[in-house]
C-alpha cells in the first residue's frame, strides 16, 4: 500500500521514524490525493492553503519527494521555501528517508548516491537530483523535472515551494513583491520540461502574497486551488486533536488579522482586525460642532500606474468632541498636479476654519512636494518623521476609535471603502487611507493648535 500510495506512504514513513502510529486527520488524505493527481500528470499547477503546523510540509515536499523518488528514482526536484537553511532541512530529511534500511526494502531500486550527499543537493544513482535553497537565491546549473520521450509523459520531478514568505515580513510590500519578481524571473525558468509541474504550499499571509498573485492570474496560468481553513462555514475545527474550537476562537479574538490569513486562508479579516467595523462612529455632515481646528493630511505617490498606491489626502476638524472626519480626497496623480490640488484643498474652509497645519509624510514622494510648496507658498506645511513601522502607527491611535472619538460622515459614497481598507489593514492591497489616518490622528492628539503653529513657524525659521 505505501508503494502505491503516498498517503499510506506517510503513514508508513511516520511509523517507521517514530515508532507510533501517526495522528492522522482527513486533511492528510486530501491533500496526498491531490498530490497524487500532480504525479499522474492531471495537474501541473497546485497552490495548497492550509494553517502553520498542519503536516503540510511533512507531506508535500518530504514524503512527496522521497515517494516519487522511489517510483521514478531519476526525478530532478528543486524545493524553495522562504529560508535556505530551512529549505536544506527539509531536502535532508528527505534524503534521511531514501537512505533508510525500511525505505530500501518498499524501493530497492532507488539508491542515494554516496558521492553527492550534500543537505542543499544530494543525488541517486540513476540521476536524480534534490537541490533546495531559499527564495530569491541562485540555482544556476540546477532544473527540475525531465524532459522524456516523446509520448512518455511519466512523472519526472517537481518545483515544490514551501512558505516562500517569512510571516514576520509579509506585511513590507518590498520584501513581498521580491519574492515574486524572483519566482517570475529566476524561478519558473527552471522547468526543465513543459509537463514539469509546480506546487505551492503555503499559509495565506497577504492579498498579495505569491499565492494571492497567482491566483489572480499574475504569471497567466490557472491553478488548481486546494484552500483548506483552520475552521469551515460552522466552525468545526479542521483538526480538532490539534486545535479544539476554543483555542482556534482565542487566536481569532486575539489577532484577529493573523488568523483571518495564516488559519483561514483569507488574509482581509471580514470583522476587522487592527480596526474593528464596529468602532467607527458618523455625524450628518451638516451638523458638525463648533470646530477648534482643521488639519490636513497627505499621503503621497507620484506614479500612476495600476499597481501603485494612490495619493490621499484626508481632513479631520477638531472639536470638544472629537475628531470629525469631513474630507476625503483619493486618487493616482503626477506631481504638477498633485501640488495643484493640494494647494487647491489648503484654501478651503471647514466649518468656518482653514486648515492649521498641512501634514506631508517626509518620505521620497513627499520631500519634492515640501520644498517646493514652502518656496512657493505660505501654506502651513509640516513635514513628518516616520519613527515607527505601520502597524505600530495604526496601534497608536485606536485607543481613540475604539473609544469613539472618532466620526465619520453619513452617507459619504467613501465610507465603505475606507472602513474596509482600515478593516483589511496590514494586509489590504492598499494602505494609503490608513496611513493619512494614523498620521492626522497622532498629530491631532499630540496637543493643541498652538503647539502645531509651533511646529510649522519652527520649521521656516530653520529654512
Amino acid at each position: 500500500m505505501a508503494r502505491s500510495s503516498l498517503y499510506w506512504f506517510c503513514r508508513y514513513a511516520f511509523l517507521n521514524q517514530r515508532g507510533y502510529p501517526w495522528q492522522h486527520n482527513w486533511h492528510h488524505e486530501l491533500i496526498c490525493t491531490k498530490l497524487e493527481e500532480v504525479h499522474a500528470g492531471d495537474c501541473r499547477r497546485l497552490i495548497i492553503n492550509i494553517p502553520p503546523r498542519y503536516s503540510k510540509t511533512e507531506i508535500a515536499v518530504i514524503d512527496f519527494i522521497a515517494w516519487s523518488l522511489g517510483l521514478a528514482p531519476d526525478s530532478e526536484f528543486i524545493h524553495v521555501s522562504y529560508g535556505a537553511r530551512l529549505a536544506a532541512s527539509n531536502a535532508a530529511r528527505a534524503r534521511d528517508l531514501v537512505r533508510s534500511d525500511w525505505y530500501r526494502e518498499l524501493f530497492p531500486d532507488t539508491l542515494s548516491d554516496p558521492a553527492r550527499r550534500a543537505s542543499d543537493d544530494w543525488r541517486t544513482t540513476a540521476g536524480g537530483v534534490v537541490f533546495a535553497t531559499g527564495a530569491g537565491g541562485t540555482m544556476t546549473g540546477f532544473g527540475a523535472g525531465k524532459l522524456r520521450d516523446a509520448g512518455d509523459h511519466g512523472f519526472g520531478g517537481a518545483i515544490i515551494i514551501d512558505d516562500p514568505h517569512k510571516a514576520a515580513e509579509a506585511t513590507s510590500d518590498l520584501v513581498r513583491r521580491n519574492v515574486i519578481d524572483w519566482f517570475r524571473n529566476t524561478l519558473e525558468s527552471r522547468a526543465n520540461a513543459p509537463t514539469t509541474p509546480i506546487i505551492l504550499i503555503m499559509q495565506r499571509l497577504h492579498e498579495e502574497d505569491l499565492a494571492g498573485w497567482l491566483l489572480a492570474g499574475g504569471n497567466g496560468e490557472i491553478w488548481d486551488h486546494l484552500c483548506i481553513p483552520a475552521l469551515d462555514k460552522d466552525d468545526v475545527p479542521l483538526w480538532p486533536q490539534k486545535h479544539d474550537f476554543e483555542a482556534l476562537d482565542r487566536m481569532r479574538r486575539i489577532k484577529p488579522y493573523e488568523f483571518a490569513g495564516q488559519y483561514m486562508q483569507i488574509p482581509a479579516p471580514l470583522d476587522g482586525g487592527i480596526f474593528k467595523i464596529d468602532w467607527w462612529r458618523f455625524f450628518p455632515l451638516d451638523a458638525l460642532p463648533p470646530v477648534k481646528r482643521v488639519v490636513q493630511s497627505w499621503d503621497t505617490a507620484f506614479k500612476t500606474k495600476t499597481t501603485n498606491d494612490y495619493s490621499v489626502c484626508t481632513t479631520w476638524a477638531e472639536t470638544d468632541r472629537g475628531f470629525y472626519l469631513v474630507d476625503l480626497w483619493k486618487q493616482k496623480a503626477e506631481f504638477p498636479e498633485l501640488k495643484r490640488i493640494l494647494v487647491s484643498k489648503a484654501a478651503q474652509r471647514w466649518g468656518g476654519v482653514l486648515p492649521n497645519a498641512v501634514l506631508v509624510e517626509d518620505k521620497a514622494s513627499g520631500q519634492s512636494l515640501v520644498q517646493e510648496l514652502r518656496r512657493d507658498t505660505m501654506l502651513p506645511i509640516i513635514p513628518v518623521q516616520v519613527d515607527a513601522d505601520k502597524i505600530s502607527r495604526a496601534f497608536a491611535v485606536t485607543a481613540l476609535i475604539q473609544s469613539g472619538r472618532v466620526f465619520l460622515p453619513e452617507g459619504a459614497d467613501w465610507a465603505a471603502d475606507y472602513i474596509a481598507s482600515h478593516a483589511a489593514f496590514p494586509n489590504g492591497a492598499h494602505d494609503d487611507d490608513v496611513d493619512s489616518t494614523t498620521q492626522a490622528l497622532r498629530y491631532l492628539s499630540q496637543g493643541s493648535g498652538i503647539e502645531g503653529w509651533l511646529a510649522w513657524a519652527d520649521a521656516r525659521l530653520k529654512e
